[in-house]
């Protein structure tokens, strides 16, 4: 059992030294341990996973500001982070390019960024990267796998989280501070505002990869550093490169990354049949690369090629290990409980349609602003109105951008407007009086 200390931190670093207890130990968890972990502080990772390391989630990541700003402060390991993107672009159904937008974006990985984040925080060795060498004015950081969280209580100074095991042990971990970084379906946040619902959105992103050498030259053409685009009415499909085999941005070595979004009515046949996986389990919410029917993905194959531009339905009949989450909506109505002692961050606070490619961004934003927040850089106000007015403001704004995208008939430049938008660094953006109020 860990406990908190009152040993103090080095000057700059706040008045003592804190114990957070830090639930879910995906991105969201990791940045926050980072963060906390740099400036000193113990922390505690509460993972409900069963084996000490998440499997890749053969997912590509938009790498936006925040998360490029996060790595920059906190990344110890030797390794190129993302590949590089010349410009958007938007085809036809002929797979023509009929708009172009000149703006430069990072594309990295989801294994690449949980790899290079366990390497700093834990030191896990891995292919990824070489591990940096301890920190001595670092934080303990503790990374327990097998953590179901059941409850947690205000004790004394501070917080005692409760949890089980899948072998049927039950224990707790005690701490000053606990964070709920547990996703979207957070345990955290159901137990803080049991009325707050994760409600299924009508439509699913159909996910997967091809490596770029087993493309064709026509299909390498068009999503080869480039962020390319395509929309019909309840369609829309976006493929880029990401990092390939243990993190490589070498060309030729690369991955092209596809999220395609087409609907599913709730209840339908349809859904149903795509969300039941290859031994007869229905999926809620995920279905994991590797595990979808072959007689449903064979159905999306033939659609992809009636559907969508040949590039694109090459790279969706290609992929082998596809994967499938149905888009939802949740958000809480604060971040903040118990006078400070819980504290939500990340899709536990708020989790945001994937249009806007900010739910990584907003992970590592809320890591960065509330670790200056606890160093004493910045006031409470500050904290607070930042962080959940980008939840609130972004949460807004992937709810507007999905029901125009999957819901309405929109002209290509509406689309682009869209996506233009949404790429708006967050430091530009003037949230409403409505995002910040609390």
């Amino acid at each position: 059992m860990t406990t908190p200390s009152n040993e103090p931190l080095a000057e700059g670093q706040g008045s003592k030294k804190l114990h957070f207890v830090i639930v879910g130990g995906s991105l969201g968890g990791l940045a926050t341990g980072l963060a906390l972990k740099s400036l000193g502080h113990d922390t505690t990772i509460l993972e409900r996973n069963p084996v000490p390391l998440l499997q890749d989630q053969g997912a590509g990541i938009v790498a936006g500001g925040d998360t490029l700003a996060f790595f920059k402060r906190y990344n110890r390991c030797d390794q190129k982070f993302a590949v590089g993107s010349k410009r958007r672009q938007y085809l036809d159904k002929d797979g023509s390019i009929v708009h172009i937008e000149e703006t430069p974006q990072n594309m990295t990985s989801w294994d690449l960024t949980y790899n290079l984040m366990r390497a700093n925080y834990d030191g896990i060795e891995n292919p990824y990267c070489k591990v940096p060498e301890p920190d001595p004015a670092h934080g303990k950081a503790t990374h327990l796998h097998d953590r179901q969280v059941t409850d947690f209580k205000e004790e004394g100074d501070g917080i005692r989280v409760f949890w089980k095991s899948g072998k049927g042990e039950e224990g707790s971990t005690y701490g000053n501070i606990l964070i709920g970084a547990d996703g979207p379906s957070s345990t955290v946040r159901k137990i803080l505002e049991p009325g707050v619902e994760r409600k299924y959105t009508g439509y699913c992103a159909l996910r997967g990869t091809m490596p770029e050498s087993e493309a064709s030259e026509a299909a390498r053409e068009a999503f080869g550093e480039r962020f390319t685009f395509f929309h019909s009415p309840g369609i829309q499909i976006l493929a880029y490169l990401i990092p390939g085999k243990d993190g490589t941005v070498e060309p030729g070595q690369r991955l092209i990354n596809f999220v395609y979004y087409t609907n599913f009515p709730e209840g339908s046949a349809e859904l149903e049949e795509i969300m039941t996986d290859k031994n007869g389990r229905r999926r809620q919410i995920t279905m994991p690369p590797g595990m979808t029917d072959e007689a449903a993905w064979e159905k999306q194959r033939q659609l992809a090629r009636e559907r969508l531009p040949p590039q694109f339905a090459e790279i969706v009949c290609g992929t082998k290990r596809p994967f499938v989450q149905a888009v939802t909506d949740v958000i809480s109505p604060q971040h903040e409980y118990m006078g400070g002692r819980v504290v939500l961050i990340g899709d536990a606070l708020a989790g945001f349609r994937p249009h806007t490619v900010a739910s990584t961004s907003q992970a590592t934003f809320d890591a960065m602003i509330y670790a200056d927040y606890i160093a004493g850089k910045i006031s409470k106000e500050e904290w607070k109105k930042n962080t959940i007015g980008f939840a609130r403001y972004i949460q807004k704004r992937g709810v507007d951008m999905g029901e125009r995208s999957q819901y309405q008939n929109l002209s290509l430049q509406e689309y682009v407007d869209d996506r233009n938008v949404a790429s708006v660094p967050r430091e530009l953006e003037i949230y409403p009086e409505w995002a910040t109020a609390f």
